[in-house]
């Protein structure tokens, strides 16, 4: 049976693109991640000097993105430039695995719906059957409330992409305004300091190890510019903006971290001398004060805070559910396109023109996650930088081959850099490096071979036989 012949539609502008982007990009772990591991593993200096050394990466990663969108401006992204460039083996492997990525996020993001609950609306969804996973508690209402929300987002993602980039933008707005007050307000604020910010690198291990364990997962914090090609095929503007787009959305991704994680160690409550002791002592604390990035935000405006970050949380959560949909999605469909899978998953909406059934078929394998619970999920997460390693990588080298063809210098130098960097970033996440401790941890190693075993059976029983 082949796929239908019809036509994604043309709709997305520059900025809803920009939204679905940076939306991708910024997700909860922004204002998780000063508290539970920027600051402990390099410091608010050392954490800055990763954020800008992985934004430069990723932007000249971006131009590889941006040359290849322009060679096969249709969707699928990655997978479509792997199997061009090397053939249906190297085209599964980097779907196989960019898919986890994607999938994840968009489960991990409805999850997080829970725990902004529990944090700010004193556990108001903590009802009904209650059990725990790897010590997690999990209630029937956190999963009712996790699931309500990916039937949302499916929903208007099927009624259009134009639908999907007009919401995306507006709640990216909202997550950009603020961020923005929050800053503001430390800046002018005589709770946050400049001394608070010392010692400027983690006490705990070596600068460079520092910097490096957070440039690390450079990969999974910058995930989600890599979005844009996914909708290639629905641009109504030019490809050749697509650089723009990107550099624009890694820049303001990278601002965006680096500014939660100064406030966060800039505002420390009374009775502990600096960041390290208030870090360290978050296992013994509950509550808002066990929650740094959330805490200086109520230390900084009062309620009115927690109001203004509560409202930025949401918006990460949502943008990035969003935009992980979309994403997912033209990558499903794509492959059904070139008949990777059944062509059940490139069947294209009568009247909204959208992949409906590769939606649809997100929200099911989604709805699975919130009962497991935040702690199993997180160790599939963590190791979905794996899958944009890998996805980087390929492209990459696939416009470092296509630009020696037509003699493009500029292209074959970034397309060479930017293998380099995804080996790095493999070698950093895979092999337990003591000096530099940044490695995946022992679950997800498990979680990773499962996969690998998993996409092994798929393609013989699938691929291997066309």
């Amino acid at each position: 049976m082949e796929v239908t012949n019809n036509k994604l539609k043309k709709e997305l502008s520059p900025i809803h693109v920009w939204s679905l982007a940076f939306g991708c990009i910024i997700g909860f772990g922004a204002f998780l991640l000063p508290g539970n591991s920027f600051l402990i593993k390099a410091g608010p200096l050392g954490t800055a000097a990763a954020l800008i050394i992985a934004a430069l990466v990723m932007i000249i990663i971006a131009f590889n993105y941006h040359f290849m969108i322009n060679e096969y401006p249709v969707a699928g992204g990655e997978f479509t430039y792997a199997t061009k460039a090397f053939g249906k083996t190297s085209g599964f492997i980097c779907a196989w695995f960019l898919g986890l990525s994607y999938l994840t996020i968009v489960a991990s993001n409805a999850t997080a719906l829970s725990v902004l609950g529990r944090n700010l609306l004193n556990g108001v969804f903590q009802w009904g059957i209650q059990y725990k996973v790897a010590d997690y508690d999990v209630y029937l209402g956190e999963i009712v409330l996790a699931i309500a929300a990916l039937a949302l987002f499916a929903f208007l993602s099927i009624r259009g992409i134009k639908t999907a980039g007009v919401f995306q933008m507006g709640i990216v707005m909202t997550l950009v305004g603020g961020v923005l007050v929050i800053a503001l307000a430390a800046l002018v604020s005589p709770k946050s300091s400049v001394e608070h910010l010392i010692p400027a690198f983690s006490p705990y291990r070596t600068e460079m190890s520092g910097v490096l364990s957070v440039l690390a997962v450079a990969p999974f914090l910058f995930v989600g510019f890599d979005t844009i090609p996914q909708a290639a095929e629905e641009f109504q503007f030019s490809h050749t903006k697509t650089k723009a787009i990107m550099i624009l959305s890694i820049l303001f991704g990278g601002v965006v971290y680096i500014v939660l994680n100064t406030v966060t160690a800039s505002v420390i409550p009374e009775g502990y001398s600096d960041w390290t002791e208030y870090i360290n002592d978050l296992a013994n604390l509950e509550g808002l004060i066990s929650l740094p990035t959330f805490y200086a935000a109520k230390e900084l405006l009062g309620n009115i805070g927690l109001i203004i970050i509560g409202f930025a949380v949401l918006s990460a959560i949502l943008s990035g559910i969003m935009g992980f949909y979309m994403a997912t999605s033209r990558l499903l469909y794509s492959m059904a396109r070139e008949r990777f899978l059944p062509s059940w998953f490139g069947k294209i909406h009568g009247r909204y023109k959208t992949p409906v059934n590769a939606i649809l078929f997100v929200m099911i394998i989604s709805m699975a996650a919130p009962f497991f619970g935040r702690t199993a999920l997180g160790w599939i997460v963590d190791m979905s930088s794996v899958g944009a390693a890998i996805g980087y990588g390929y492209t990459s080298l696939a416009a470092f081959i296509y630009a020696k063809k037509i003699g493009n210098k500029k292209i074959m130098l970034t397309g060479a850099a930017g293998v380099v960097f995804s080996i790095i970033f493999s070698i950093l996440l895979l092999v337990p490096i003591e000096l530099f401790n940044c490695s995946l941890g022992k679950e997800s190693y498990i979680a990773l071979v499962i996969w690998i075993v998993l996409g092994a059976v798929f393609y013989k029983e699938t691929m291997w036989k066309k």
